[in-house]
């Protein structure tokens, strides 16, 4: 059977959860994946779920310091890992944007995927109208941020 437009589109997804879950070692309760593409401006970022904190993926250590009966390690968040994991992410995005091209398909301008590790349960929301291109201050960042502290984001 061959592949259609959803099985390209999931894969991509897929090969970005993967690689924010080889970010923490494999070990985080959920990943929160925030992809944005307006007017050809391509951003993306990811926060955890580790331990029952929220927390962005340059303070991952701070969710398995803190808890009790968790075995002690740390993760890598040195700058380079962290611009390794968004470069893919923003390739995938890239990937995407090609794809609906190719099958005449809408671009979703913005996508938040949560991956629930234990369930192996990926959900994903897509907007397809601008978030912050037309706004005089808001970026991508602000939003991601926006999402970020909606989820429950919070220094552990």
């Amino acid at each position: 059977m061959a592949k259609i437009f959803e099985d390209y589109f999931s894969e991509l997804q897929a090969d970005m959860v993967s690689i924010c879950m080889d970010y923490v070692n494999n070990k985080a309760d959920m990943i929160f994946i925030y992809a944005s593409n307006e007017y050809g401006l391509i951003s993306s970022d990811v926060f955890y779920k580790i331990n029952n904190c929220i927390v962005e993926k340059h303070k991952v250590n701070n969710a398995i310091q803190n808890a009790v009966s968790h075995s002690y390690h740390l993760y890598n968040v040195s700058r380079d890992r962290q611009n390794a994991v968004l470069n893919i992410c923003n390739e995938n995005i890239r990937a995407i944007k090609e794809l609906c091209k190719k099958y005449n398909r809408e671009m979703p301008a913005e996508m938040k995927l949560i991956y629930d590790v234990s369930k192996n349960k990926l959900i994903a929301t897509y907007c397809y109208e601008s978030k912050y291109t037309h706004d005089p201050v808001k970026t991508a960042d602000h939003i991601f941020d926006e999402w970020f502290e909606e989820m429950g984001g919070k220094l552990c």
